[in-house]
Parts: structure tokens; C-alpha cells; sequence
């Protein structure tokens, strides 16, 4: 953490009045029935209401009984790939279905002051190693850029401390419906389009003049001290199940219902699939695991690109530290739904293994969590923001959704205890170069926010 002092002006000078009246996403700690012998029905207790349209569900799903009659079942992995991201009919491709009208709302959605706390991290961290002369913030899946535009906001009312230093925001968006929204939101919708021989496929200006580019892939992403951002972002990566049987292991694959043939059922694979093979670790005591190969390759990305260039990532979702089995479900109108019901028109997610992206550093970087949000905000002092929003609110409805939103994001029972922060950091942030010349150095490093107490005296 930054000095005391510098702390305390961080966040007096950077969090501004309250923000808008937003509403809760429903979660729950929802988990599949256990799938047995060889065939699963689908989940029972998941609860969804009617399709959105016909021509909509209808479009995906006979997309995908044309490709399971073809080629015969399909992982977990392939089928949250098409449900989610097929270009024609995806969900994320075609509605993204977030906020107030749409199927989840996020913690940035609820209250600014999430943001804002955000926002107040990176500038610590860029503080404690040095205040490099620039740096990149790199957000995967933005969103409707809510977030994003929160952060810029903190780093507008802190423009006298980042002054000399080159800001630019790196934003990366697969989906185009949700790429416009965010150019809306973030720079009035003026925007130019490249080329694809460009990394970037768009590019804009934030309202305060910060440069912003869009990318499909974080490979494209330039290189240089960066801060990473991933909020709500691995949960929705596509997933690998597999169920331990008397036979040994086998994958958790989706199949046509024989007996109603325009339906989906889940199965368990005949034998070992390449993916058990690679996947279930030896030591694996578990009888169901979830495994996003997806997350391990980006989170190793990630780990070799702050080994190099320096900066931290800082990872916010609802997740476990090796422990949960099955997790895989569905949203539709802030509702749990049936994750194999009219594919294209819920979002679906798992819950992220701490475990397994901390594996997959492989070692290049330190990793801090995951602990719960309710703590981490807790330790960037989100009560004494929301103190000072209360005393300068002078209006009933206004201390009541304070008070709202505040419940929402620091409940054990809502979101308190359901979402973790996980950080990764290049080694040399936590254990300093003179420590292993000079022992008995006396210059401690700043401990990192969030992740450790902060005192304000």
C-alpha cells in the first residue's frame, strides 16, 4: 500500500458524488445435480422463462442439432463456444445481455463507488513500483464499459498525480453489439473503424482525452507496463466437465434427447476423451471437475507479459479455490436458467477455479488470493466512502440506496462472500531486490491494496 497519507488523498480526491440508481444482479450459489451412470437429464431445479423469440432459439438450436446429427456429441467446452459466441446467433455476439433490461446485473451496474475503489487500486500499485512515466490499462470483456468508465473518472479527478504520466485503455471485445455500447458510453459513440490488417479493429477518445482501442484478442494488445482488468470475465469462458465413474474418468459431453428429439440432454463420454487425458490431474480427489482450458492459456499470457514488461492484473469473479464440482448454469431475466433450454439467449457461466490459474503462472509471477469481495473492498475503504456519501446526501431515497448497494456488494449472503479478488503481480513486488543481499534492509515495500489492511488514522 501507498503511505498513509497518500492513500487517504487518494481516495478524497478521487471518489466524486453518488452515482445512479442501479439494481442487484440475482446470484446464487447454484450447483447441477450430480450426473449419473451414463446420461444426465438436464438440471431440474434450474428455473428460466419463455424463450425470447421464436426465430431466435429456434435459429441456435437447429443450428446445433444439425452439428450433434453430423458429428455426434459435443464437449461442454463447444457448446457454451456456439451458445455464447457463434457469430450469427451467439449470445454475447448478438445480445450481451447486460444491466437493468437485460438477463444479470454486474457490481459496477449497482454502485460507482466499485469503480471508483478499482480505480484507486491501480493508481496505488502504480505509485508503490516507482510511477512509471506510462502505462496501459487492458480490461478483458468490459461489459457495457461501465467499469472502464468509472476508473477514467478517478483517474480524472487525479489528473494533477497521473499528469506526467501516458495513459491509455485497451479493451477487449469480441462481441460488436457490445463494443458499440461501450464506445457510447465511453466516448459519445465517436469512434473510427481500422482495417483488419490493424491489431486494433477501433479506436476512440474518452471523454477526457484518453486514447481507447478495441481488440478481439489479448494477443493483439501491444506490449508495455500494463495494469490488466478481468471483471466477470473468466466465468463465462467455455468449460470442460468430467464425472469420476466406476470405469474411470469420463467427459461430461451434450447429445440430442433420443426421446425428444428437439431437445438437449447431457451424457458422459463411452471412454477417455484427449481432454481427460490432459486435464484430471493424478491427485484429483474430486468425483466432478470443471476445467476452462481457455482461462489457463490467458492467465499464462497474462503471467509471461508482466514477467517482461511489468504492471499487475487483477482478476474479480465468483469462483472457489480448488474445492467446488459442479457449478455450470444459466441467466435469463435475473433468473437461474436451464443451461441446455433455447441456447443463445442466456448467459452461461462456471464458477473460476482460483486454483488452476494460479497453477498456470507456472511460477512467472506472484499471486495474491483469491479472498473474498467483501474483504477486499473492505480493505480499500469502501466505509469510509460510504460515510461520506451519506453525510453529504441529504434526500431519503438517496441513503436508502446507499445503503442498498452497499448490502449488495458487502453481504455474505449476496455478493459479500459469492465473488473473490485474485491478483497477479511480477515477483519483485513483493520481495524486495535488496533482501537478498541485505537481510536486514529497513525500506519495507508498500503491501499491496485490497489485500491487506488499509488504515486510515
Amino acid at each position: 500500500m501507498v503511505p498513509l497519507p497518500t492513500c487517504r488523498a487518494l481516495l478524497a480526491a478521487a471518489l466524486g458524488p453518488a452515482g445512479r440508481r442501479r439494481l442487484p444482479r440475482h446470484h446464487g450459489n447454484h450447483h447441477l445435480p450430480p450426473i449419473p451412470g451414463a446420461a444426465a437429464a438436464r438440471p431440474s431445479s434450474a428455473a428460466g422463462g419463455e424463450a425470447e423469440g421464436p426465430s431466435r432459439a429456434t435459429a441456435m438450436l437447429r443450428h446445433l442439432l444439425l452439428k450433434l446429427r453430423a458429428t455426434g456429441p459435443v464437449t461442454v467446452a463447444e457448446y457454451m463456444r456456439e451458445a455464447l459466441t457463434n457469430p450469427g446467433q451467439g449470445y454475447y455476439t448478438r445480445r450481451g445481455g447486460i444491466g437493468e433490461g437485460g438477463d444479470f446485473i454486474t457490481s459496477p451496474e449497482i454502485s460507482q463507488v466499485f469503480g471508483e475503489l478499482i480505480g484507486i487500486w491501480y493508481i496505488s500499485e502504480w505509485i508503490a513500483t516507482g510511477k512509471p512515466k506510462a502505462f496501459q490499462l487492458v480490461e478483458l470483456g468490459p461489459g457495457r464499459g461501465t467499469l472502464t468508465d468509472d476508473i477514467l473518472r478517478v483517474f480524472n479527478q487525479l489528473a494533477s498525480l497521473l499528469s506526467k504520466c501516458d495513459i491509455s485503455i485497451h479493451l477487449v471485445e469480441v462481441s460488436p453489439k457490445l463494443s458499440e455500447i461501450q464506445a457510447l458510453m465511453l466516448t459519445g459513440g465517436e469512434v473510427q473503424s481500422y482495417t483488419e490488417d490493424k491489431p486494433a479493429y477501433m479506436k476512440g477518445v474518452s471523454k477526457t482525452g484518453i486514447p481507447i482501442f478495441w481488440y478481439r484478442d489479448i494477443q493483439d494488445v501491444p506490449p508495455g507496463y500494463s495494469f490488466y482488468l478481468a471483471h466477470e470475465f473468466f466465468d463465462a469462458l467455455p468449460i470442460h466437465k468430467f464425472q469420476r465413474t466406476e470405469k474411470g474418468w469420463r467427459e461430461v459431453l451434450v447429445d440430442i434427447d433420443p426421446e425428444v428429439p428437439d431437445q438437449l440432454r447431457f451424457v458422459l463420454s463411452p471412454s477417455s476423451t484427449p481432454a481427460t487425458e490432459n486435464f484430471i490431474q493424478p491427485e484429483e480427489t474430486r468425483d466432478h471437475v470443471e476445467v476452462c482450458p481457455e482461462a489457463g492459456v490467458i492467465i499464462e499470457r497474462l503471467a509471461c507479459r508482466l514477467e517482461k514488461d511489468g504492471g499487475a492484473a487483477l482478476v474479480a469473479d465468483y469462483g472457489h479455490d480448488g474445492t467446488k464440482t459442479d457449478t455450470f448454469r444459466g441467466f435469463r431475466n435475473h433468473k437461474l436458467h436451464d443451461v441446455l433450454k433455447d441456447p443463445g439467449t442466456a448467459d452461461l457461466t462456471a464458477d473460476v477455479d482460483f486454483s488452476y490459474l494460479r497453477k498456470m503462472t507456472q511460477g512467472r509471477t506472484a499471486t495474491l488470493g483469491p479472498i473474498k469481495q467483501r474483504e477486499f473492498l473492505k480493505n480499500m475503504g469502501i466505509d469510509l466512502r460510504l460515510q461520506v456519501l451519506l453525510q453529504n446526501s441529504s434526500d431519503t431515497a438517496t441513503h436508502e440506496q446507499l445503503l442498498h448497494s452497499y448490502d449488495m456488494l458487502m453481504n455474505p449472503k449476496k455478493m459479500g462472500d459469492c465473488f473473490n479478488f485474485f491478483a497477479l503481480l511480477p515477483h519483485h513486488r513483493l520481495v524486495h531486490p535488496d533482501k537478498k543481499h541485505k537481510p536486514e534492509s529497513n525500506s519495507p515495500l508498500p503491501p499491496v491494496a485490497g489485500f491487506a489492511e488499509l488504515l486510515l488514522k
